[in-house]
């Protein structure tokens, strides 16, 4: 089986694949200062809880925007799995060309959700290549571009919605820390709705403003994918986004796996 394994800035997605079949997704708050042998008893008490163990692990993948976490985490699957990991990374295949400058600077979570994307939804029903924009509602929020050829654009990057909920109660002294969850109505009749309205439909004006926008640069009715804690709730309240993907990151990391397998 193949472990898949995300490291985000907030939490860290665990993937396990027997061939193509996602069989369990695991999620750990990611934590800066893991050390190998801390990771590797997180991972086998997390795979326990699932029915697996690590000898049914035989590869490993791994994306990391978290530079102090990746060592430790190579080490652990190393050492306690027996696997090398593949680290996505420069020099790993992506299958497009990163129209970034420089293409090292682009987050691998990024590359990650780009290569699922078109698979994915860069065709039509009839067989059309389509162009592919990616929205990631993590700690950032993130907007990729995949064109129909495939190749990498580029995207956007913008204050994930946590993020600004943090610098409204930081920032202002009279006001509260809320949840981020949708009101009852736009228009907030006191303090708590009317924050939680700013940060909930303001963030699907973001969404609904920025495809517009990007869509008007390429030309084209590009398919919008959504996947990141708040996707559901956005796409709820919007026409922008075409699909939900809860699994996209994981799906990217497999496909990017049997792209380089063999080159761990």
């Amino acid at each position: 089986m193949l472990l898949a394994v995300d490291v985000g800035n907030t939490n860290t997605s665990i993937g396990v694949f027997e061939g193509e079949a996602l069989r369990c997704e695991l999620r750990l708050a990611t934590r800066r200062n893991w050390t190998r042998d801390e990771f590797a008893i997180a991972l086998e008490r997390a795979l326990a809880l699932q029915g697996y163990g690590f000898a049914a692990i035989a590869d490993a993948v791994i994306a990391s925007v978290v530079p102090p976490v990746q060592g430790p985490l190579v080490e652990a699957l190393r050492r306690y799995v027996g696997v090398q990991a593949l680290v996505v990374g420069p020099g790993v295949e992506a299958g497009m060309p990163v129209r970034y400058d420089p293409p090292k600077d682009v987050g691998a979570d990024r590359i990650v959700a780009a290569v699922a994307a078109h698979r994915r939804y860069g065709r039509s029903e009839a067989g059309e290549a389509l162009a592919v924009i990616v929205v990631d509602f993590g700690t950032a929020t993130t907007f990729d571009v995949i064109s129909a050829t495939p190749e990498y654009l580029g995207g956007v990057i913008a204050p994930g919605v946590g993020i600004s909920a943090d610098a409204l109660f930081a920032r202002a002294a009279k006001l509260p820390r809320v949840d981020v969850v949708k009101p009852a109505t736009v228009i907030g009749r006191n303090t708590v709705d009317a924050m939680q309205s700013g940060l909930f439909y303001g963030y699907v004006g973001l969404v609904e403003g920025m495809l517009a926008r990007i869509r008007g640069e390429l030309g084209n009715t590009a398919q919008a994918v959504a996947t990141g804690g708040l996707a559901r709730k956005v796409a709820h309240e919007t026409q922008a986004i075409d699909h939900v993907d809860d699994s996209l990151m994981l799906e990217g990391l497999r496909l990017l796996w049997e792209m380089n397998s063999g080159r761990a």
